[in-house]
């Protein structure tokens, strides 16, 4: 009668010794910032009517005169684009909370590339209404400009400490993960709320200063080293 044929069985510690043994690759978090600036093209401003009286109704009559003398001014100037803002009219409280009066505000945004016009139109306008901020900013195309330049740069300056990382520790590297964040705040001139009391002969055009917005771009990630 032929003999079966053995089976040894190896304890799992020694299969687990002769089996290859993959390490996970090592990854690194890092990040790299650049900035860029574009020049400040493009002047936004707000300004607005506001008054208080015995009835809503009476307030819209004077508010929306005020808005449309305003727009009148407005119109010769066809390289500022006009737009109307928010209207807001709330309650005035007496001491037992009676409604006393109303109160009402209306606002106009104004926008141009022409500094120099929106600047003659708002000292027009002050004879009438409230400048509640002018803001200088870069047109959408310098912004996009200078952001796409920032972007190259910091991600020049991703691989180049990568890089170095890697260099140091002595292996290869590929990129695994990346991250693109771009940020850039034009500063706000905040005005005075009330509306001068001179006439519109005597109006000397709101002096503004361009300058630059500074456009920081941040590039964050992960790098694998090759083993």
């Amino acid at each position: 009668m032929p003999s079966l044929p053995t089976f040894r069985v190896l304890p799992l510690f020694a299969l687990l010794l002769a089996s290859p043994v993959f390490s996970a690759p090592t990854s690194i978090e890092l990040s790299a910032e650049a900035s860029r600036p574009a020049a400040n093209d493009l002047a936004r401003a707000t300004v607005f009517a506001e008054a208080t009286g015995a009835t809503p109704g009476e307030l819209a009559k004077r508010i929306n005169s005020l808005i449309g003398d305003g727009l009148k001014t407005a119109k010769p100037y066809g390289a500022v684009k006009t737009q109307s803002g928010g209207t807001h009219t709330y309650p005035v409280y007496a001491k037992g909370g009676k409604i006393e009066a109303w109160r009402m505000r209306s606002d106009l945004v104004l926008e141009s590339a022409d500094t120099g016009a929106l600047s003659e139109l708002l000292g027009k306008l002050q004879a009438s209404l409230g400048v509640a901020n002018v803001t200088m900013l870069p047109a959408p195309e310098t912004r996009k400009k200078s952001e796409n330049d920032a972007i190259v740069d910091a991600i020049a300056a991703f691989k180049s400490r990568a890089k170095l990382i890697a260099d140091t520790l002595g292996k290869p590297y590929r990129i695994k993960q990346l991250a693109v964040n771009s940020s850039g705040r034009s500063p706000v001139m905040p005005m005075l709320r009330a509306a001068p009391a001179f006439s519109s002969a005597d109006a000397a055009p709101m002096p503004m200063e361009a300058g630059e917005t500074q456009i920081t771009t941040n590039v964050s990630g992960q790098i694998e080293l090759i083993e």
